[in-house]
């Protein structure tokens, strides 16, 4: 797992806003459980991959259903036994409840990536933001721009 250093770009004090404020629930697989109920989990859910927590709440990686059933079906072992733990990706993006949205939104356009896993400075998972809800929240306050003007 890999934490990015943010492109600091100087943003207006509006931008200061920290992550904390626009953060969703992130719901996560336990590192314990079977390849077959993470996969089952996940189907419930109607998601494509999840993020892996230790028993602590840390953020271990995320897995993907895809590879899973690749790596476990392609290779002949039961997903009833084999561990999830064993297809962790670690190499995943993520950022600190108490960093700017500025920055978050910087991380994830140097990445990429539509959403990152948002966890506190002990690397405890706390939810997942998404570029769309940082998109939305600029346009909202561009809105509110001329209102503010007017007093």
């Amino acid at each position: 797992m890999e934490q990015i250093n943010p492109n600091h770009l100087g943003r207006a004090n509006s931008e200061a806003r920290t992550v904390r404020d626009i953060i969703e629930p992130a719901k996560s697989i336990s590192n314990e459980v079977s390849v077959k109920t993470a996969l089952d989990e996940m189907q419930a859910r109607a998601i494509d991959s999840s993020p892996v927590i230790d028993q602590r709440g840390e953020l271990l990686g995320t897995v993907s259903k895809n590879k899973m059933n690749r790596n476990v079906g392609g290779l002949g072992h039961d997903p009833k036994t084999e561990p999830v733990e064993a297809h962790i990706e670690k190499d995943n993006v993520y950022c600190f409840e108490d960093q700017t949205i500025a920055e978050a939104e910087q991380m994830m356009l140097n990445a990429k990536i539509g959403e990152v896993l948002v966890v506190t400075r002990e690397k405890l998972l706390v939810g997942t933001i998404y570029i769309e809800a940082i998109a939305q929240k600029k346009r909202w306050r561009k809105r509110l721009e001329p209102l503010k003007s007017r007093t």
